[in-house]
Parts: structure tokens; C-alpha cells; sequence
């Protein structure tokens, strides 16, 4: 396992992407590495039904059913001299439930505090292993896989749980599909024509699930897929070029697949919006980590996500720390959106989860006191960026890590043309 140190992240070119990326996907494997508001969600247990009569699109394994519901406020340009929000985006890679209950007890977290999230589903968790050779992988054998599948409980409770993330406010987002970070097989070797195709069957499991399943008796998902995906982040943060030009031909706006990234406004890169898993302070040490749960196990416990768990009260205290270090840091200084990605995992005792659920409470606590705190979705994240004018957006891109605007914000922002 390499040390994931601030020289080892920033300022390397793709080849390096595996080294920054390492993170096992959704199901709690390990052996599959990926690198990486206003809130205004239901506060029932349950989400509440669609404002409007769904209207089945293809075999009904979704459906129109309005406007997504639980959403901001309509994001609005800064004022002169007003000073940007805190912008906060947790997103979970894989989104599959596998009888951990974590993906409810994020959904009850958000919820809680009327704060929204990215689930970036994995289009296999929605496909019956018994259909398995469906899956003509790229560079792989069919029906190959080094996440899995999911068993079919577990697949209905996936269904569930993502008809109920939307439903609540939540972006999905994808994970695509295999998951393969090694070998000649790897997404880094893809071609965009290859991406097109892992694209276009990781829709096609969400959006013919009851096809494939033969289950008639669940309702369907209630938003049309071709327009709700906007974004995803590929697996090991791994083949982002061949992927962008593919991604800006579909429409999408954004892609978080980038390794190494910094606490800076992002920028475009191919015309989407480039935004990564950032190097954030790692208490203890004089090098930064990647703000994700795997990228933190590994400068802990290497290469085991069972080490001995007589450090975990530490770890744990230290994985916390770290991402409030780095919430901190941005809201302080140049304000710069903070990205944290996370797996529906129970690595070495559930440490990165209660830590990751503690640093959550924290941010939101600040929102609460009164702070323009906003824990929100990547795709309201780049609703609020697409009505930013260029020239504010330029001069908070040109802000470093750490650094505070000159003059203060009234100042600094004060000269733009109402």
C-alpha cells in the first residue's frame, strides 16, 4: 500500500491515478480498489409519495412523476460583496444495500438535518446474478464483475432505498458497472467508445430492472434515469480522460472521478464540471490524505480493514478530526466546496462510518447556529455554479488552499456588476 502523502496526490498526471485512488466499492469487499443548503427533505420516517401520477417509462422499472421533490430554494447569483456559501457534498460510491443498514441510517442522517447527498449506483446492483451474462464488460470476460453481484433481497433493498434517497432529495448518480482497477481489463485502458457502452448497459440495469428480475410486485423507481444522470465518478478514480468526451456528448454536467484534488473552486475540464476528491489536513502527520473512508484505512492499517482493534478509538477520533480539519480549513479561508466520499462499509470495526457520521453532525450543527452552511447534492452544487456570473467565478477559482480573500469577501467580491 503506497503512502498517500500531499506530494504523492497533487500535481500527478493519470498514471498516478491508481496510486491515489485505492478504496474497495459498496458491497465491503476490499479486494476492489476505487479511489475514492438548504436542505428541505421530508422529516418523516418514510418519504412521501409523488406529487403526480407516475407515468411508467419502457417496462415501468421507472417513472415520470414530476419535479423531483425536497429540493432548495432556486440557487441565485452572489450579490456584490456577498460572501459565497459553505457548499459540503458527501457522496457514497456503489450505493447498494447489503444488510448493513447503513444506507438507512444515512438517508435517517440527512434527513435529521434536511441535508441532501450523491448515491453513485452501481448499475450491476440492480441486475439478478442469474443474469449476470448480460454484462458484456469491456476488455473482460461477459458476466465479469470484481464487485459481485448482489443477492436478490439484497437487490430489492437496493430498489427501495434508492426510490426513497430520491424521493428525500438525493441525487443519483453512477458507479457504472464492474468496477475493474487492475490488469489489462482496467477502465483506465477504455476507450471512449468503451465508456459509451459501460455507460449505456449501467442505464439500462436501472432502467430495466423489472425486465430483468421478473418482480412485478415493487413499485417502480420514480424518476427518468436518462435525465436525472448527470455525473458519476469511475471506479479507482481511473480513466477520466476517454471518459469526459463520451460524458459531454450524453449531457452530463459534471464528473467526479478527478484524483488529487485540492481545496480550490473547482474549474472545467472538456466542458463538465471537474470535481474531485480533495488532499484535506490528516491530524498527526505532516502529509494530506484524500477525503475518502479508504484513502484514511489505508494510512492506518495499510493493507487490512481488520487490524487489531485496540486502535480504533484513535483511528476513529482521527478520521473525524480529518474531515472537521478540512470543513474548517475551506469555511475559514476561500470557501471552497468540500467533496467527502464514503462506502457502505464496516472496515476495521465501523470506525470510518461513525466517523464520517460525527464530522456530518459537526458541519451540521454550524449550518444550524446560523452559518451558510449548505449540505447538498454534486448536481444542486452545479445548479448553483451554472447561475454564478464568470467573473465572480474567476476570481474565486483563483483562490489557493487556505487562502482568504483579500480584503474580505465584501471587498474582494464587492466590484462585480450587480
Amino acid at each position: 500500500m503506497r503512502d498517500f502523502s500531499r506530494r504523492g496526490m497533487i500535481g500527478l498526471g493519470a498514471g498516478a491515478a491508481a496510486a491515489l485512488g485505492l478504496a474497495a466499492c459498496g458491497t465491503g469487499t476490499v479486494g476492489h480498489q476505487d479511489a475514492a443548503s438548504r436542505g428541505g427533505g421530508s422529516r418523516s420516517g418514510q418519504p412521501g409519495a409523488p406529487k403526480h401520477p407516475a407515468r411508467p417509462i419502457g417496462d415501468g422499472s421507472t417513472a415520470y412523476t414530476g419535479k423531483q421533490p425536497n429540493q432548495p430554494k432556486r440557487p441565485e447569483p452572489l450579490e456584490p460583496g456577498e460572501t459565497p456559501p459553505q457548499f459540503v457534498v458527501f457522496s457514497w460510491d456503489g450505493a447498494g444495500e447489503v444488510g448493513t443498514g447503513l444506507f438507512s441510517r444515512f438517508l435517517e442522517l440527512a434527513k435529521d438535518h434536511d441535508a441532501h447527498m450523491t448515491f453513485f449506483l452501481s448499475g450491476l446492483y440492480l441486475l439478478p446474478e442469474s443474469k449476470k451474462r448480460m454484462y458484456l464488460p469491456p476488455n473482460n470476460p461477459r458476466g465479469a464483475s470484481d464487485i459481485g453481484y448482489l443477492s436478490d433481497d439484497h437487490v430489492k433493498s437496493t430498489l427501495k432505498l434508492v426510490r426513497h434517497a430520491w424521493l428525500d432529495g438525493h441525487e443519483i448518480g453512477t458507479h457504472f458497472n464492474g468496477h475493474f482497477c487492475a490488469g489489462s481489463g482496467s477502465v483506465a485502458n477504455w476507450t471512449s467508445a468503451q465508456w459509451r457502452s459501460e455507460i449505456d448497459q449501467a442505464k439500462t440495469f436501472v432502467k430495466e430492472w423489472r425486465t430483468n428480475t421478473g418482480w412485478t410486485d415493487l413499485p417502480p423507481l420514480p424518476f427518468d434515469y436518462e435525465k436525472e444522470l448527470i455525473g458519476g465518478r469511475t471506479p479507482c478514480l481511473l480513466g477520466q480522460n476517454n471518459l469526459l468526451p463520451t460524458a459531454k456528448e450524453l449531457g452530463w454536467r459534471y464528473d467526479a472521478s478527478s484524483p488529487g484534488g485540492r481545496q480550490r473552486w473547482p474549474q472545467k475540464n472538456q466542458g463538465l464540471w471537474d470535481l474531485p476528491l480533495q488532499a484535506m489536513p490528516f491530524p498527526g502527520h505532516s502529509f494530506e490524505v484524500l477525503s475518502m473512508d479508504y484513502n484514511i484505512l489505508a494510512n492506518q492499517s495499510i493493507s487490512t480493514t481488520r487490524a487489531p482493534s485496540y486502535n480504533y478509538p484513535g483511528w476513529r477520533t482521527q478520521a473525524t478530526h480529518s474531515y472537521i480539519a478540512g470543513f474548517k480549513r475551506a469555511y475559514e479561508t476561500n470557501r471552497a466546496p468540500f467533496f467527502i466520499g464514503n462506502h457502505f462499509e464496516e472496515w476495521n470495526g465501523g470506525i470510518y462510518m461513525d466517523a464520517v457520521e460525527a464530522a456530518f453532525k459537526h458541519i451540521a450543527r454550524e449550518k444550524e447556529k446560523g452559518a451558510d452552511v449548505r449540505l447538498v447534492s454534486f448536481r444542486q452544487f452545479v445548479d448553483w455554479l451554472d447561475v454564478q456570473k464568470p467573473e465572480v467565478l474567476a476570481k474565486l477559482q483563483s483562490l489557493d488552499v487556505g487562502q482568504q480573500p483579500a480584503g474580505g469577501w465584501k471587498s474582494y467580491l464587492g466590484g462585480q456588476a450587480a
